[in-house]
């Protein structure tokens, strides 16, 4: 049996721990991403969010060597058997799925200080979308941004303003202040449009070694 990837583009892939049977994380893998799974014999998936092919552990090393693969009946849903070197969740915890429904508690502690990993904008906004599928939090002002559009937008706007002023005529302590206010709320409106800071990252990739006249003649092609 083999996968139709023109059937299905993208499917489910199911980590578990192979001397444990331990569900660790779900992700998404391409034609790609499962060939290079394959040939390499370490997990690749292929994010939804930053829209690219990844490593699992390219930033972190926190990587998954595969033991085994196995396909469903219907072809097109994955478990990878995979020895975890450790943990699998961006967020420090041993598994991704450490909240529980029931008891609305959080039921697996976090194992790992991810933030130096990771980088802290990437951890910036893994805390907005945190912020933004917890129902429970009200004393927070990331909420209230992904709450209320209009009050986020105008941040941005006031922000960005703020950071034009501190540049003209302030200390450089105050522009790193300022910039770093704009770069919070910034991240925020991301989290809004579920945008990664990655594809963002990945645009100013695309531009390196372009110029500014030549990158804007490419956007009216």
């Amino acid at each position: 049996m083999t996968i139709n990837w023109q059937k299905t583009p993208l499917i489910p892939a199911i980590a578990q721990e192979h001397e444990t049977d331990e569900i660790l994380m779900l992700a998404y893998m391409n034609e790609e991403a499962y060939n290079l799974t394959l040939q390499t014999g370490y997990a690749h998936y292929f994010s939804r969010s930053k829209q690219r092919i990844w490593k699992k552990g390219e930033s972190s090393n926190h990587t998954q060597e595969v033991k085994d693969i196995l396909l469903d009946c219907d072809a097109d849903t994955l478990i990878l058997k995979i020895h975890q070197n450790g943990v699998a969740c961006h967020t420090g915890t041993k598994s991704c799925f450490f909240t529980s429904v029931i008891e609305e508690k959080r039921v697996l502690e976090q194992e790992v200080d991810t933030t130096a990993m990771y980088g802290v904008v990437d951890s910036l906004y893994h805390t907005v979308l945190e912020r933004k599928n917890d129902n429970n939090t009200k004393k927070s002002w990331t909420k209230k941004l992904l709450n209320d559009k209009e009050l986020m937008l105008s941040k941005i706007r006031e922000e960005a303003d703020e950071v034009c002023v501190a540049i003209n005529e302030e200390s450089d302590e105050q522009v790193i202040y300022e910039s770093a206010d704009l770069l919070y709320h910034t991240i925020v409106g991301l989290g809004y449009r579920d945008i990664s800071p990655d594809r963002v990252k990945q645009e100013l990739a695309r531009r390196f070694g372009m110029s500014g006249i030549e990158e804007k003649e490419s956007r009216k092609k």
